[in-house]
C-alpha cells in the first residue's frame, strides 16, 4: 500500500490552519464510549463474576482464581533464559536510576553509561480556563487559572464565563482577565463551554488543556473530554471542606468555615470532625445561628442539608483517618497542635493549619492555587499548578560504546516481545 502523501508546500505556518490541513485521528472515543460504559456498569454491578464473564467473552478463557500467586510469579522468574533475566535487570536498574534522578534535586541532564537524557520543558500552545458564574462572580478564579498558565509560557489563554442575565460578563471578572493576561474571553458557560474548548467551534478554537472549577455538569463534561484535552486537578467540582476541631477550637471559627464552603452553592460538602461531644454541639449551634442570619439562608440550608455532616470520633488520629477517606478539597485543622496532625494527613487538596489560617486565605492570596481536586479525587490528584500547562519531553542521545554495551539487551527484550523490527533497528546501527 505504501505511505500516503501530504503536500504542505506554501503552508503559512499558522497552527490552526495546520490543524485543519493535517489528517485527524479517528475518534475512537465516540466509537467505543457506549461499549466501555456497559463494561464498567457490569463490573460495578457484579464484581468478580463480571470479570470472569468478560474475560471469557473477550479473551476466550475461563478463569477461576483472578489473582496470580506469589509462587507462580517467582517460578516464572526462575524459568526465563538467563539473557532475558539479565536484560530485565539492566532495564530495571536504568529506569530506576533515571526516575530517582528525576524525583530528586539533581541537575536536569541524566548521564549514565553513555546515554544522555535531557529534560526539555515545553508549554502547551493554548489553555482553556473556566470561571463559574450565575450565583456569584469569581475574579479570583480567573487569576488562579490564568497566572500559572502565563508562568508556564502559554501564548494563548482562553477564558469562558457564563453570561449574566443581560448577556454581559461583570467588570470584576473582565478586569481580572486583563490583569492576568488572558488573550480571549467568551461569554459561554456550563458543559457547553467545556465541549467548545475541547473540540473547537466556529468562534472558539480548540485548546490543549482545560482548567477551572464548576458545578457538577461542568465537572462531568471535563471528565468526558479528558483524553481529548488535558484536564488538570482531576474532578474540580462543587466546593468541599473538612474542619477538624478539638476541645480548644473556637466554635464560631469552625462554624463560619463550614458555612463558607456551603456558600458556594449546591452539591457541596461541609464536614465537622471532632473528638469532643461538647464541641460538636457548640459548632452545630453556631452553624444554625449563622445560617439563620444569612441573606442566603435557603441556599445554605439546602447545601448543608444534603452535604453537611458532624462526625464524632475517638481522638485526633481517628479524625485524620476519617478525613483521609473523605479526601476533601479543603481541610482545616483548627487545633493548637495542628502541625503535629499534618503527619497523619494523606489525602487533601489543601490543608490549613491552625486557627489563623482559614481556607478563605487560600481562596484568594496565600499563593497556592484554589483550583483543587474534589469528589475524593485528592486521593490521586493535586492543586492546579504550572506543570499542568507544561509537557515534559525527554531527549535521548547515545554514544557508540553505549550502543555496543546496551544494544544486546534491547535486542533480547525486543525478540522476547515478538517485535523483530525493534531488534533490527538496533542491530543495523551496531558499531563496527
Amino acid at each position: 500500500m505504501g505511505l500516503r502523501r501530504l503536500d504542505l508546500r506554501g503552508f503559512s505556518g499558522d497552527r490552526r490552519e495546520l490543524t485543519d490541513l493535517l489528517p485527524r485521528p479517528v475518534d475512537e472515543q465516540d466509537r467505543s464510549s457506549e461499549a466501555v460504559a456497559a463494561i464498567i456498569a457490569e463490573v460495578r454491578a457484579d464484581d468478580d463474576d463480571a470479570l470472569r464473564r468478560l474475560t471469557a467473552r473477550f479473551d476466550h478463557v475461563d478463569i477461576d482464581d483472578l489473582r496470580v500467586s506469589p509462587e507462580e510469579i517467582s517460578a516464572a522468574l526462575a524459568r526465563i533464559p538467563s539473557e532475558l533475566q539479565q536484560a530485565l535487570d539492566v532495564a530495571h536498574d536504568r529506569i530506576l536510576a533515571y526516575h530517582a534522578h528525576e524525583a530528586g534535586e539533581a541537575p536536569e541532564d541524566f548521564v549514565s553509561g553513555g546515554i544522555t537524557v535531557r529534560h526539555v520543558l515545553r508549554p502547551v500552545a493554548r489553555a482553556g480556563c473556566y470561571a463559574p458564574g450565575g450565583r456569584a462572580r469569581y475574579p479570583s478564579t480567573v487569576l488562579m487559572c490564568a497566572v500559572p498558565a502565563h508562568v508556564a509560557g502559554v501564548e494563548e489563554i482562553v477564558l469562558c464565563v457564563p453570561p449574566g442575565p443581560d448577556g454581559r460578563i461583570d467588570d470584576a471578572t473582565l478586569a481580572a482577565a486583563a490583569v492576568a493576561g488572558v488573550t480571549e474571553v467568551y461569554r459561554v458557560g456550563g458543559a457547553q463551554a467545556i465541549a467548545a474548548m475541547a473540540y473547537g467551534t466556529e468562534s472558539i478554537a480548540a485548546v490543549d488543556v482545560i482548567v477551572g472549577p464548576g458545578n457538577r455538569y461542568v465537572a462531568e463534561a471535563k471528565r468526558q473530554v479528558s483524553g481529548v484535552v488535558g484536564v488538570a486537578s482531576a474532578f474540580a467540582g462543587p466546593s468541599e471542606v473538612v474542619v477538624i476541631a478539638g476541645p480548644d477550637t473556637p466554635a464560631e471559627f469552625a462554624a463560619i468555615d463550614l458555612v463558607v464552603q456551603a456558600e458556594h452553592g449546591p452539591d457541596g460538602l461541609a464536614w465537622l470532625i471532632t473528638w469532643s461531644e461538647q464541641k460538636l454541639e457548640q459548632v452545630c449551634a453556631a452553624v444554625d445561628r449563622i445560617v439563620a442570619a444569612s441573606p442566603r439562608r435557603a441556599d445554605l440550608e439546602a447545601t448543608l442539608g444534603a452535604g453537611g455532616w458532624a462526625v464524632l470520633v475517638d481522638g485526633p488520629k481517628q479524625a485524620c483517618a476519617v478525613s483521609n477517606v473523605v479526601a476533601p478539597e479543603h481541610l482545616e485543622i483548627l487545633t493548637k497542635n495542628a502541625e503535629s496532625l499534618l503527619a497523619h494527613i494523606e489525602s487533601a487538596g489543601a490543608v490549613f493549619l491552625g486557627v489563623n489560617a482559614p481556607a478563605s486565605v487560600g481562596d484568594y492570596l496565600a499563593g497556592p492555587n484554589h483550583v483543587l481536586p474534589t469528589n475524593r479525587t485528592a486521593r490521586f490528584a493535586s492543586a492546579l499548578r504550572v506543570d499542568d500547562f507544561r509537557k515534559h519531553i525527554h531527549a535521548v542521545s547515545m554514544d557508540d560504546e553505549a550502543l555496543r554495551t546496551l544494544g544486546p539487551h534491547v535486542v533480547t527484550l525486543a525478540q522476547t516481545e515478538g517485535l523483530p523490527a525493534h531488534a533490527e533497528s538496533v542491530q543495523l546501527r551496531w558499531p563496527t
